[in-house]
């Protein structure tokens, strides 16, 4: 415990950070990360990941006990409830998840999707537990949130029957629980499923059903109109492409800018911007090239492109693509080689890739035969991962 609390100390001192910042840009509160550098309480598998990803280290889970002792630690407090659930444990397994939902755009799906699964194996023993109604809605709500993440990485990974099962099970649980936001994000999400699977009409139809669903003002009722223009795109309807575009900026103008950033379902300018670019692209339209190369400026860590957000390499895939078509053939090739190289592409966006490599080939570049080999040393590696 020394060797954690002294690295982290020493990351947070050379980089001019005081606890309290850290504290803050984390979303923990700084008792809890003092007692944690300190030595009198054990890391939690999250806050590892966050400060790796926070100060650029690499801090392995073994540097504190495995996660199940986490999950220990909340049930000794659970049992001293009045309740057999309790106000505690509810608190961290919301906080849980919203750790998860924020780190969705950087960590590796696999590696996700068990974090997921042992989360949403505590939701399902806290539910045989004794508990209030109000307690028994917030399980239900949390298991909803953890379903529905879980359903989005197997869409990553490529795992349809997985996907539909989880997605089924976040709607029910959303039902149940009267929260019709989490029953909008599942129609949602099987509107990108389904695109990127190539049924641009079902895709379409699917988020319009959530835009239906979903309560004005939120973020399932802007990530659903997105879908819808990008549907429009991959249809050519250039008219509803633009008024869905125009639509997705007022509404995403209007939240202004979140309290917990890089949150998978909580939406920003910056995944405005994102959807922006790749719907433009997708369009054929050139205007899509300064949002790709705004997403690229803005989220970019640095020249590691391994360390890049997924927003990251599909900017780039987009890019690629407008390139391609003003005839930009090296810039064109530049961009799709760093986005298959990153290693960000998931399984489910290889197709996108493939775009850019067949476009490439089809003008018969000598850049093609690299791409094409970059592609497929990506695909090997996500098949290594299912």
């Amino acid at each position: 415990m020394f060797d954690f609390g002294d690295q982290v100390r020493q990351a947070l001192k050379s980089q001019g950070v005081s606890l309290r910042g850290a504290a803050k840009e984390l979303h923990y509160d700084v008792a809890y990360l003092s007692r944690v550098l300190s030595g009198k309480q054990v890391p939690s598998a999250d806050l590892i990941q966050a400060l790796n990803e926070f100060l650029g280290l690499a801090l392995a889970a073994d540097t504190a006990a495995p996660h199940d002792d986490e999950m220990d630690a909340w049930e000794l407090v659970r049992r001293v409830q009045a309740s057999d659930v309790g106000p505690a444990t509810l608190d961290r397994l919301e906080q849980a998840f919203d750790a998860l939902a924020r780190s969705y755009p950087k960590a590796d799906p696999a590696t996700l999707l068990q974090r997921v699964r042992k989360h949403s194996a505590y939701v399902v023993k806290l539910l045989d537990g004794k508990k209030t109604l109000a307690e028994h809605r917030r399980l239900l709500v949390i298991g909803g949130w953890l379903s529905l993440l879980g359903a989005t990485v197997h869409i990553d990974l490529k795992q349809d029957d997985a996907a539909t099962a989880r997605l089924q099970t976040a709607a029910t649980l959303a039902r149940e629980a009267g929260h019709p936001e989490i029953e909008a994000w599942c129609f949602e999400t099987d509107a990108w499923r389904v695109l990127t699977e190539g049924d641009y009409v079902h895709a379409l139809e699917l988020s319009r059903i959530a835009q239906d669903v979903a309560p004005a003002g939120t973020s399932a009722l802007i990530q659903a109109t997105a879908q819808e223009g990008r549907s429009h795109a991959r249809l050519g309807n250039g008219p509803e492409t633009y008024a869905a575009i125009e639509r997705v900026q007022k509404m995403s103008g209007a939240l202004g800018e979140p309290e917990q950033v890089e949150h998978h379902y909580r939406y920003d300018p910056a995944k405005s911007l994102a959807y922006t670019a790749t719907t433009l692209a997708w369009l054929g339209d050139a205007a899509a090239e300064p949002y790709a190369r705004e997403v690229i400026q803005r989220l970019s860590p640095g020249d590691d492109i391994s360390q890049w957000p997924r927003r990251v390499a599909s900017a780039n895939i987009d890019l690629a693509l407008v390139l391609l078509a003003s005839n930009r053939l090296d810039e064109a090739c530049s961009s799709a080689q760093n986005a298959i190289l990153s290693g960000r592409v998931v399984p489910s966006n290889h197709w996108r890739a493939l775009e850019v490599v067949k476009a490439v080939e089809k003008r018969e570049l000598p850049e093609g035969a690299d791409l094409r080999e970059a592609y497929q040393g990506m695909r090997a590696i996500g098949a290594g991962r299912d």
